[in-house]
């Protein structure tokens, strides 16, 4: 059986789609379909069904990717490791949020791109989890850090770490309420307060609401800027409340050039997830890219 018939089967069983399987594996969408139809013939069983939106492996198709894409993801890694392969070369491709990736991936993963003969080139693109996962499937990126877990074959999630969101506002702000008697039938008394957000649909406060208050925000948004960084800075600078990720704010909450609001028992949490490819995992410089980032997650506390 061609080995590369059975590449292309296996990329259209993850990616669920000839279109994008064709993007990935850089040919024609009738290249694909007709690679596809010839190991069809061979096996003389259908492995896939074709719908209006992608396709959908019937069980000799599931079988046979069971079977064999751990053999293809082998034969890549060998090919990714032979004596003649200059890791050094390489480049990583991250995608992840601006704020979490600058302050916390890409710190980490710069130790990674030395001289040492295991380094590699590091290039960085932002987006929201949506675009993120779009690239990543797309085959833009290597390796992506997503807010969502993503579905189907093509992409495979690791969780790499939580994130603490915390409601602050700068002193002055926060002595016209009593943040100590705030309770769950207390967010009336915050939405008076001017809210500094990401979005108009103010995600950040309104899932903060939802998990603290059971409730929705009533203030809408005084200033809103699409970076988190920013947010922080317009709320030192007095301009209202903002809910924050606690690494993001921790300095400042030090410093007291903001401070919190209030501190609910269980504080709302967001998770992030490490995101590759099914099977790329078998290069070596997205495996040790993924594994330091894990590792560095045990101690972002």
């Amino acid at each position: 059986m061609d080995l590369a018939l059975l590449r292309t089967f296996v990329t259209v069983h993850r990616a669920g789609s000839f279109t994008r399987a064709a993007a990935l594996l850089g040919l024609s969408q009738p290249a694909v379909t007709s690679q596809i139809r010839t190991l069809e013939r061979q096996l003389g069983r259908p492995l896939f069904l074709r719908q209006a939106r992608g396709v959908t492996p019937t069980s000799m198709g599931d079988e046979l990717a069971h079977k064999a894409a751990p053999h293809l993801d082998a034969l890549v890694e060998i090919a990714e490791t032979g004596p003649d392969n200059d890791a050094s070369l390489r480049t990583l491709h991250l995608a992840g949020p601006p704020e979490f990736t600058a302050e916390r991936a890409l710190p980490a993963l710069t130790e990674l791109t030395g001289d040492d003969g295991q380094g590699f080139a590091l290039r960085a693109s932002f987006g929201n989890a949506e675009e993120t996962l779009e690239g990543l499937a797309a085959g833009h990126h290597d390796l992506a850090i997503s807010t969502a877990r993503p579905r189907g074959a093509l992409l495979t999630a690791t969780t790499l770490c939580d994130e603490e969101h915390v409601l602050v506002a700068a002193p002055h702000r926060a002595e016209q309420i009593d943040s100590a008697e705030l309770g769950p039938k207390d967010a009336p008394a915050l939405d008076e307060f001017p809210v500094i957000e990401v979005h108009e649909s103010l995600p950040f406060v309104s899932r903060y609401w939802a998990s603290v208050f059971d409730s929705r925000p009533a203030a809408p948004g005084t200033v809103i800027v699409p970076d988190l960084r920013a947010v922080l800075a317009c709320a030192v600078a007095g301009a209202g409340l903002a809910v924050l990720p606690r690494y993001l704010c921790a300095l400042a909450l030090k410093r007291g050039e903001v401070v919190p609001l209030h501190e609910p028992a269980i504080p709302p949490l967001r998770t992030y997830f490490l995101v590759v490819r099914t099977g790329t995992l078998a290069m070596p410089h997205i495996a040790r890219a993924h594994e330091w980032l894990q590792r560095a997650a045990a101690h972002w506390g």
